[in-house]
C-alpha cells in the first residue's frame, strides 16, 4: 500500500495522537475483537469532531482521485466509519455516492449497496482504517459481483500488515493511504508519545499481530 503524500502522512499521524484517535499503550495492550492483543487503539471516527481534520483528509483524497483517477464514476464509502468521508469527496467531486452494508437489509429492499452503483460503473473505495483487509475486501467483493469496476481503495490509516497487503495483492486493486503505522510510530518517538524503550515492542507488533507479545 502506498503513502499519498508523505510530508501530509506525517501531519496527519500527529494530529491523529493529538486528538486522541490513535492511543499507544505497548506496555497495556488493548485486545481486539479478533483476540489479538494491540499496543495501539485507532478510531478515526474522532476525526468527525474536527473539521480542519476532516477537510484535509478530504483534500488529500479529492486531489489524488483528480490525479490519478479523474474519469471514476462513482465514490463509494464503507459501512459505517467510511461514509461521511465518501460523502465529503463526492460532494466535491460532484459524484454520485454509494455505501456499501457489511450484509444486506433483513427488510424492505433488502439491500447491501445503498445510494446505488450500476453494472460498468467505475468506483473507488473509501474507507477509515485498514487492519487485515478483510471488511474493506468484502466490500470489493460486492461491487465486483455486481460487474462494478473498483478502480483503487482508499484509506486514512493502515497499519501495514503483510496480510493486508498480500490481499489486495491478490484481488489486484491498487490501494494508497493518507498515513499508516510506521510513519505514526516515528511521529510519536519524534513527539514524545512513547518512549524509546518501547519502539522495539511496537515494531514487533507489526511484524507478528496474531502472536504478539510472544511469552
Amino acid at each position: 500500500m502506498k503513502i499519498i503524500e508523505k510530508q501530509y502522512a506525517e501531519e496527519l499521524a500527529l494530529k491523529l495522537l493529538e486528538i486522541g484517535a490513535v492511543i499507544l499503550r505497548p506496555n497495556d495492550p488493548f485486545v481486539w475483537s479478533s483476540g489479538w492483543n494491540s499496543p495501539i487503539y485507532c478510531d478515526n471516527r474522532l476525526t468527525l469532531n474536527h473539521p480542519l481534520i476532516r477537510e484535509k483528509i478530504a483534500d488529500h483524497f479529492v486531489t489524488h482521485i483528480r490525479e490519478k483517477i479523474p474519469k471514476v464514476d462513482v465514490i463509494t464509502g464503507t459501512a459505517t466509519a467510511g461514509i461521511p468521508h465518501a460523502a465529503w469527496v463526492a460532494d466535491r467531486l460532484n459524484k454520485p455516492m454509494a455505501y456499501v452494508r457489511a450484509k444486506a437489509k433483513a427488510y424492505g429492499m433488502g439491500n447491501q449497496i445503498e445510494g446505488g452503483v450500476k453494472k460498468g460503473q467505475t468506483t473507488v473505495i473509501i474507507e477509515d482504517l485498514i487492519s487485515t483487509g478483510s471488511s474493506v475486501l468484502s466490500v470489493a467483493d460486492v461491487l465486483n459481483f455486481i460487474g462494478a469496476d473498483v478502480l483503487q481503495i482508499l484509506t486514512i490509516f493502515t497499519y501495514s500488515f503483510d496480510i493486508a497487503n498480500k490481499k489486495l495483492e491478490d484481488h489486484n486493486i491498487d490501494a494508497y493511504c493518507l498515513t499508516d503505522y510506521p510513519t505514526l510510530i516515528e511521529v510519536a518517538q519524534k513527539n514524545g508519545y512513547v518512549d524509546e524503550k518501547d519502539i522495539q515492542l511496537l515494531n514487533e507488533w507489526r511484524q507478528n499481530p496474531d502472536t504478539w507479545p510472544k511469552k
